[in-house]
């Protein structure tokens, strides 16, 4: 029998936060009810339900104003890994975050409990219009132990959370805090709530709005991958960055990813050749580090004009590229968390104590879709360094590449110590150790954040490895064609990408900002790719092949001087689209929104046609939802008060909208509809302006943007207006055609102070403004 338990803890906690107002979230009669509404059934006796206590807080600063509620719960016995129900939900639309592969996550509804998929990250229950709010639900750590949520058994309808160590010989019977409930009736900031709670509860991480990202988000960006995968060496690089120059689309940053360290199988011996034919795709997975130094491709660089007796290493090659091209202000290098994708050969004189550990798979992770890298690390096994010594393989490789004039590194394959913590008290600790050294290195190699995380899709991560950390990838890898062989997933994984990084960033970019991954400028779906990363709000870069750019569509993202027109938010899902499914449905369209200083944006992206199989555990082909869709958009799909620069829209009757595909200007009203039909794989942009009136003239106007760049207003940087001059003035960043709604044509338009030829179309004053020194222009209206 299990122990006589108080279910509802509400009241025996003193704290001033349980006297502030009456408990939302309440524990009755084996239901869980938010403000009367039942939301889970047949909730078993052992459940515990406790409200948020500073008390029980890791940071005694401030509490949250809506504080929630923690779920826990009492075992018959201590062990490592537990499961058990939290209720029954049926009739209740859901939106989830799973993990389908072990490294990455994705978004996925339902309205039953056995419609939730293995190891989710963040569960949210739709508000119902007799006025159940909105119902969060978060697995979290606790103590040694993390939580996820997953399927109950068979047809029962239930929710288990499943709270695991990793290590047989971490065990615990009794939690108190490894899930976290709050309700609220904005979803936006439901999620932003329960992350500042969480982040005062555990201590562990910091907010995303705390940290500040590496400049490279502001850049335009290469990465060697897709132009040469493990065969990347420096002449290569430089011809690369050499063709995008000339190209007029000059990369700020270079990422040099795979290929470049001192790697070899177990067997091979330690010559001077590392990994020379180890380039096959998977065949450098078994691989391991024996050097922190590069390999002799980057080692005996020489120069040019030099006669190779003299190498100058990765070091001189470094120098000499952003010598040449002083664009190139950041160049990174890829490696692993381990070091690389086997960890570090042991018993290599001059590298870290390793040993070899073979990963082990929990139930959880089984049921994850199988993956090359998996199998590969799952049979070969990780040559870890133990904790107590980590440090040294980071401040090693680190300070090597600092030395050479690496200004920041991506750290890839890093949910692979929960596979291998057996003997390292449990994930959460092997986790602890591992991301405060990388922390440490990164803070004294890299100015705190020069790191773009990778293959990190997991709360041990975002609440343990995200205390400097601020840049990350939000969506599994740009595939260029399907891996498994399926031609048309040469389009549909593309869809699935957006989708990928669309829903993720809803509570990953509490943690990191949101990086959308690269693309490649002449793939078939290349601009479908290039709008979702102009309005993304995160970094830009392709992995073209030398010489093989679409510099058309590259203009409409990077500006003469290598830096993008950024959003000043991160793109997320409308509401409308949140609990729906724009991958296998046929019939929604996945729309995204962000804020630019002055106007809003709005993507619209059919991406139907491919997604998450639950029968054959696999992502595959839904070709039968592939087909041209029609969605409706309005201004107040904008979510206008959102982010750390809001955009104010009190007493606004009037939106200035611009189409960026079909080139059309339409004024809508906050809730008045335009309708948006998209074939498989396309999309449309929508720049929705608030329009501005003078009091003494009836004269109306609204900037729309630079219409040439598919962040149309982003460009917009600066808008006043002298109602005793009807004058407005409106700095622009970037050149092109320029367009602005106005109701009547003005008499002149200056720019930079002298005044230039205009037309008027269309309501829109259409000027050309030319690239000037600043980057930034002066247009001047007078009416």
């Amino acid at each position: 029998m299990p122990p006589e338990v108080i279910r509802d803890a509400t009241n025996d906690l003193s704290d001033p936060l349980n006297d502030k107002k009456q408990q939302s979230i309440t524990l009755q009669e084996h239901q869980f009810l938010v403000h009367g509404f039942p939301f889970l059934f047949d909730v078993a006796s052992n459940i515990v339900l406790t409200p948020y206590s500073t008390s029980l807080s890791a940071v005694h600063t401030e509490a949250p104003i809506n504080p929630g509620h923690f779920v826990g719960f009492n075992a018959d016995a201590a062990d490592s890994r537990h499961v058990v129900s939290i209720g029954k939900l049926e009739g209740i639309r859901f939106m989830s975050i799973f993990r389908f592969k072990v490294w990455w996550t994705t978004h996925w509804i339902g309205d039953k409990g056995g419609d939730l998929e293995h190891e989710t990250q963040i569960m949210i229950l739709d508000r119902s219009d007799s006025g159940r709010p909105y119902v969060l639900l978060l697995p979290l750590m606790e103590g040694p132990f993390r939580a996820s949520l997953q399927p109950g058994p068979g047809e029962s309808n239930h929710v288990d959370l499943c709270v695991e160590s990793g290590s047989t010989q971490v065990l615990e019977s009794s939690f108190r805090t490894c899930l976290y409930l709050l309700d609220g009736h904005d979803p936006y900031d439901l999620v932003k709530d329960a992350m500042k709670a969480v982040r005062h509860h555990l201590g562990t991480f910091k907010l995303l709005e705390e940290k500040t990202p590496p400049r490279i988000v502001d850049k335009f960006g290469w990465c060697t991958w897709d132009a040469f995968y493990l065969k990347v060496h420096p002449q290569g690089v430089w011809e690369g960055v050499k063709g995008l120059v000339e190209g007029g689309c000059p990369p700020g940053m270079v990422l040099i990813d795979d290929g470049w360290q001192s790697i070899c199988h177990d067997d091979d011996p330690i010559t001077d050749q590392e990994g020379m034919n180890r380039t096959s795709a998977g065949e450098q997975m078994p691989c391991r580090l024996i050097k922190f130094q590069e390999n002799y491709k980057f080692r005996d660089y020489c120069p040019s004009g030099q006669d190779g007796t003299s190498p100058a290493g990765m070091g001189g090659f470094i120098r000499e590229l952003k010598n040449t091209f002083k664009i190139v202000e950041d160049v990174y290098v890829w490696h692993a968390l381990c070091g690389y994708w086997g960890g570090i050969r042991p018993g290599v004189e001059g590298m870290p104590e390793s040993e070899v550990i073979k990963p082990r798979l929990s139930p959880g992770l089984q049921m994850t879709m199988e993956d090359l890298a998996v199998d590969k690390i799952v049979n070969n096994g990780v040559g870890l360094v133990p904790p107590e010594k980590v440090h040294q393989l980071y401040e090693g490789l680190h300070s090597h590449l600092a030395a050479v004039g690496i200004d920041g590194v991506k750290v890839d394959v890093i949910h692979l110590l929960e596979m291998v913590c057996e003997k390292y008290g449990g994930r959460v600790e092997l986790a602890k150790a591992y991301f405060k050294a990388l922390t440490d290195s990164v803070r004294k190699h890299f100015n705190g954040n020069g790191v773009i995380a990778s293959m990190e899709h997991c709360n041990d991560f975002m609440f343990l490895g995200t205390e400097a950390i601020c840049l990350g990838r939000v969506g599994d890898d740009f595939w260029c064609t399907d891996p498994s062989g399926d031609p048309n997933g040469t389009f549909w994984l593309q869809g699935c990408h957006m989708v990928h990084c669309a829903y993720n960033s809803l509570w990953m970019a509490h943690f990191i900002h949101p990086d959308w991954d690269m693309f490649q400028s002449t793939h078939p779906c290349a601009a479908f790719h290039a709008a979702s990363r102009a309005i993304s709000g995160g970094p830009i870069y392709v992995s073209d092949s030398v010489g093989d750019h679409d510099f058309r569509l590259l203009k409409t993202i990077v500006l003469p001087d290598g830096s993008i027109l950024r959003c000043n938010f991160y793109a997320l899902p409308t509401r409308d689209c949140l609990f729906q499914d724009p991958l296998h449905d046929g019939q929604t369209i996945l729309k995204i929104w962000n804020l630019n200083k002055f106007t809003g944006v709005l993507g619209a992206f059919n991406c139907q046609g491919g997604g998450w199989c639950r029968k054959e555990r696999k992502n595959k082909c839904f070709s039968q939802y592939s087909h041209q869709i029609k969605a409706s958009a309005k201004p107040v799909d904008i979510e206008w008060s959102k982010g750390k620069d809001p955009i104010s829209v009190d007493g606004v009757y009037l939106f200035a909208v611009y189409l960026f595909q079909v080139k059309k200007l339409v004024l809508l009203k906050p809730q008045e509809n335009i309708d948006i039909e998209l074939q498989p794989f396309d999309f449309e942009l929508l720049t929705i302006s608030p329009v501005k009136s003078f009091t003494t003239k009836d004269i109306k106007f609204a900037p729309i943007g630079l219409v040439n760049m598919l962040n149309t207003g982003g460009a917009i940087q600066m808008v006043d207006y002298n109602e005793n001059e009807a004058t407005v003035s409106i700095k622009v960043k970037g050149h092109g055609e320029m367009r602005i709604f106005a109701s009547e044509n003005p008499k002149s338009c200056r720019i930079n102070g002298e005044e230039v030829e205009h037309s008027y179309e269309d309501r829109m004053v259409v000027v050309q403004v030319a690239w000037p020194a600043s980057g930034i222009s002066l247009i001047e209206l007078l009416f």
